[in-house]
């Protein structure tokens, strides 16, 4: 009874494969692409190498790429539809899945396949076809950080993410706001991305600025998922000499007096994340404050 409840679960996986081939390459045609993007897409999750066998079948990845590039033209002026949204979105998890795996991860970092997602986290609209669309471009970068791998970091330093991030953690939706100060955070914790955060003034600035808006945001319409980011990001730039001294000027009140006690009540990591902060920059305090280079004039 077991080896024919086995077999035949043999059997239906095969059928799924085939499926899983079928509309691998039914995305090579337009007229059966839409429908095609939208199985793979529910798929992803339960064939673990389904990536490996986008990226290697003939036209696949031209096919997502044409998807994306079609959109372009609904950017600007902002006439994205949800259908158009929808579809698009589903490229994008394939997409997520080639990013994510380990087999798939570098040949998609040197094909510089991120910086077609670019273009759609330079939006603004508020409409939700466009913030799901910032979302879902934002979980492709998101699943590329979150490996922790060193060459993810130095490809993203060579691009445009930090100030994309730092607009959308400024004026995105909660969720929006979420994934991009995760992206800076995993950034931040690669010892290669504090010291370019760190470099110039400017740069160091600009973070802190937003994330001292955020804070400020924060304390009228708490949430304590962003939050978290947000303080992990603080406490994360204290490791840096500089940073440290320029956030003994700088460090919001609220994250210095009962403000949050509330909303991180239950989250003890957070709680001792904020101590850990506060304790950084009362330690080694100096008279002289230089530490992070002025602009020069």
């Amino acid at each position: 009874m077991l080896a024919t409840g086995a077999a035949v679960t043999t059997a239906l996986a095969q059928v799924d494969r085939e499926k899983i081939y079928q509309w691998i390459n039914e995305l090579s045609s337009p007229e059966t692409r839409e429908n095609a993007l939208l199985e793979l897409s529910k798929k992803r999750e339960s064939v673990p190498d389904l990536a490996p066998m986008l990226w290697h079948s003939c036209g696949t990845i031209a096919a997502l790429l044409q998807e994306i590039v079609n959109i372009y033209p609904s950017i600007n002026p902002p006439t994205l539809t949800a259908h158009q949204s929808n579809r698009v979105c589903n490229a994008l998890a394939l997409l997520q899945c080639v990013a994510s795996h380990p087999e798939t991860r570098s040949a998609f970092l040197a094909a510089h396949i991120p910086l077609f997602l670019y273009p759609f986290l330079h939006t603004v609209s508020k409409t939700r076809p466009f913030e799901y669309l910032r979302l879902t471009s934002l979980g492709v970068i998101g699943a590329l950080v979150k490996t922790d791998e060193q060459e993810v970091i130095n490809f993203l330093l060579t691009t445009e993410i930090i100030p994309l991030c730092l607009r959308i953690m400024e004026s995105g939706s909660e969720l929006s706001k979420t994934v991009a100060t995760f992206i800076l955070q995993k950034i931040l914790l690669d010892d290669t991305g504090l010291a370019y955060i760190c470099q110039t003034y400017e740069r160091f600035s600009h973070v802190a600025m937003i994330l001292g808006k955020m804070v400020l945001q924060l304390s009228k319409e708490p949430s304590a998922r962003l939050l978290k980011h947000v303080v992990r990001c603080y406490l994360r730039l204290s490791d840096n000499p500089r940073a440290r001294e320029a956030l003994r000027q700088c460090l919001p009140d609220q994250l210095k007096d009962t403000t949050f006690a509330q909303v991180l009540k239950d989250d003890t990591t957070t709680k001792r994340w904020l101590a850990q902060l506060v304790k950084n920059l009362q330690e080694g305090q100096v008279t002289d404050p230089r530490g992070i280079p002025l602009p020069t004039q």
